[in-house]
């Protein structure tokens, strides 16, 4: 006797029906009826009799049946407290993610979270890594993946990966005849960039005083979005890393072309709150979105 074959005797009951019961339950017809012919020859009596429309409970049957459903009870409750005070993967996991990020690393995560963590829940904010930090300083959440240019010492942040920066636009522009671009050709190109402050705005002033360039920004905008749609219109460039574009280039809407002399490095990092003690899944969460960025960065 096992705790399947109680569960097969229970919903063939309930259904009054071997076909019905294997449906709800998911298995052959053969196995249901092999389930109950073992629990009839351990118990040495039968459960139920054969009509034309189904099966009926016998008088053995009938007798057993309250015990049965009270036994796959307890069993159930048992399961809860085991898994409560086993500290069970379970509640809301709040993250913030860069949008050039998200749709390469969340189709990922979600499905490496569906599988190793099925009780957790993510809950997942879009935003530039400035937006990110404020949110994370105050609590709303668990952790972030961002940008960051320069050292990140001090900062409380696991570095993911390091990447390059990439001048985007319409492909058809002849600048794109080349896989580099140096960073003084930017000059005469109408750019459309986030709004300061941002990450990115500050290291490009700052490389911009250094080369003596002037950049023309012609467009400020605070999504990813609008900043690729103005980029493919051909009307402005914009200045992002080569993984935020990676669909839009093979479907050659959009090209890039690394930026170099001085090349624009941008650390992926990874951070956690402050404000409270992590609960267990959230570090669950953290160490695998920690090696899924790492591999995607990595590829």
């Amino acid at each position: 006797m096992n705790l399947k074959q109680l569960e097969t005797f229970a919903v063939v009951a309930e259904l009054g029906s071997i076909s019905r019961a294997a449906q709800a339950l998911g298995v052959a017809q053969s196995l249901v009826s092999r389930n109950l012919t073992q629990l009839e020859e351990a118990w040495r009596d039968r459960l139920f009799e054969r009509t034309g429309r189904g099966v009926l409970l016998t008088e053995f049957g009938r007798r057993v049946q309250p015990e049965v459903a009270l036994l796959l009870s307890q069993a159930e409750r048992l399961e809860v407290v085991v898994k409560e005070s086993a500290g069970a993967l379970t509640g809301t996991v709040h993250i913030g993610m860069l949008p050039s990020l998200a749709p390469q690393l969340l189709p990922k995560l979600f499905a490496d979270i569906s599988e190793k963590a099925p009780a957790v829940r993510l809950h997942v904010v879009e935003g530039f890594s400035g937006s990110l930090d404020e949110q994370l300083g105050s609590g709303r959440l668990d952790m972030i993946v961002v940008n960051r240019y320069g050292a990140a010492q001090g900062r409380h942040e696991d570095v993911l990966g390091v990447v390059d920066t990439f001048l985007v636009g319409d492909p058809k522009h002849d600048v794109f005849g080349r896989s580099t671009i140096a960073f003084k050709r930017l000059a005469g190109l109408r750019l459309v960039l986030p709004a300061a402050p941002n990450g990115l705005r500050a290291v490009l002033d700052h490389v911009a005083r250094e080369q003596g360039v002037s950049l023309n920004i012609v467009m400020e905008v605070d999504t990813l979005t609008a900043m690729k749609d103005v980029s493919a219109s051909g009307g402005a460039f914009t200045i992002l890393p080569e993984l935020a574009v990676r669909e839009e280039q093979k479907a050659g809407r959009l090209a890039a072309m690394r930026i170099e002399r001085p090349a624009i490095k941008r650390t992926i990092a990874l951070g956690f709150t402050r404000q409270r003690p992590l609960l267990k899944a959230a570090r669950f969460v953290g160490s695998r979105l920690r090696e899924l960025t790492s591999e995607l960065l990595a590829a």
